[in-house]
């Protein structure tokens, strides 16, 4: 074969590979996953190098830095690939300041764990969001929170759990203990024993559906093919918490539940009882505002709620949202528009999607 035709092939063949769109992107997702060298330069650079794209004819792939080094390549001045990334220092230092909130009495101020872990307090705070999807002011209360509800299940009285947590007062606390607890902190405290969950399983194109609600709204729409499993599945969930079948009326809510399953443009106006970490409420809400028919990316959503560097943690909460459809985690897809994983099956994820598109376009040519 000819000097040029090898070149053809060899081009040909890193065009295809999926390793080369990361290279083309700059994607900064991809740095530690490969690297990459050029021929006619003789270094090798991280996936996200800044430096001017190579042509695909001089490109080999390395899974390690060793690998590049050992075939005779020098790493990059401009992106320095055997050093730590930019982002990998950040995120050692965002460690060591989520650790400092941890077991702080107080809440530290931006500029204290700034000057602690070396960074400008500017810099502190952007890195800070980008990495944890949360400000450190958002994180500290977060943890709080989690505190909270471990001392509520240790300490001998509500107020004495309160106080250890770090809130400077009761009613600093009861301002907030609903969205905190989901209930009343005495119910809580007892496991959720007083705590009452109407349920009704029925039937839709999908398969089994459970609707959940709890005197603050919808607190479970889940799928499966098991009407058994929804229900042990929702009994884990709440695990203290008396659950009642529910009635004729309830029946209602069901039916419509299933009614917007299978026609997704009528919308859902029911209250919903959503409990999550403050990260999981914020993508919740971007993941509402989807219009139907349409799809974006994990990737779009990190940036839609300020936290591009926070595409695995969307991922993670839209897994982690038990209200199916009322909360549209179905509509979000990988960058390429691939189908990825769904809590309740990708063959559901692709007949919500598809049922979504052809109404679409049933509106349209209507």
């Amino acid at each position: 074969m000819s000097t040029s035709g090898k070149y053809a092939k060899q081009a040909s063949a890193n065009l295809k590979d999926p390793r080369w769109s990361s290279i083309v992107a700059r994607d900064p997702e991809a740095d530690g996953t490969f690297y990459y060298s050029v021929k006619t330069t003789g270094v090798y650079c991280r996936p996200s190098c800044a430096a001017r794209l190579a042509r695909p004819e001089n490109v080999s792939f390395h899974a390690t830095r060793e690998d590049a080094e050992r075939a005779g390549f020098r790493p990059c001045k401009r992106c320095k690939p055997d050093q730590p990334s930019r982002t990998e220092q950040y995120t050692a230092k965002v460690v060591e300041a989520c650790r400092i909130i941890e077991e702080s009495e107080t809440v530290p101020s931006l500029e204290e764990l700034a000057t602690r872990v070396s960074v400008s307090a500017y810099h502190f705070h952007r890195w800070f969001k980008q990495i944890t999807g949360l400000t450190p002011r958002e994180y500290a209360a977060a943890h709080r929170e989690k505190r909270i509800r471990n001392r509520l299940g240790s300490s001998d009285t509500v107020t004495e759990a309160i106080f250890d947590a770090g809130y400077n007062s009761n009613s600093r606390f009861y301002e907030k203990s609903d969205h905190v607890l989901g209930m009343k902190p005495s119910n809580y405290r007892a496991g959720g024993a007083n705590a009452e969950i109407r349920f009704a399983i029925g039937e839709c194109s999908l398969g089994s559906i459970l609707v959940a609600q709890s005197d603050r709204g919808i607190c479970a729409i889940m799928m499966g093919d098991d009407p058994d499993e929804l229900a042990r599945n929702l009994q884990d969930r709440f695990l203290h918490a008396r659950l009642i079948g529910g009635d004729a009326g309830f029946e209602q809510l069901v039916a419509k539940v299933v009614g917007f399953v299978e026609a997704p443009g009528i919308g859902l106006d029911l209250p919903l009882d959503v409990r999550g970490t403050a990260f999981q409420q914020r993508v919740w809400q971007a993941l509402r505002e989807i219009p139907p028919g349409q799809t974006v990316s994990y990737t779009d959503i990190a940036n839609r709620i300020g936290a591009p560097g926070s595409v695995r943690a969307v991922a993670q909460a839209c897994g982690a949202n038990a209200l199916a459809v009322a909360i549209p985690c179905h509509r979000v897809v990988r960058n390429d528009g691939s189908l990825s994983g769904y809590r309740w099956g990708v063959e559901r994820k692709r007949a919500l999607l598809e049922s979504e598109a052809q109404a679409l376009r049933e509106e349209e040519r209507a």
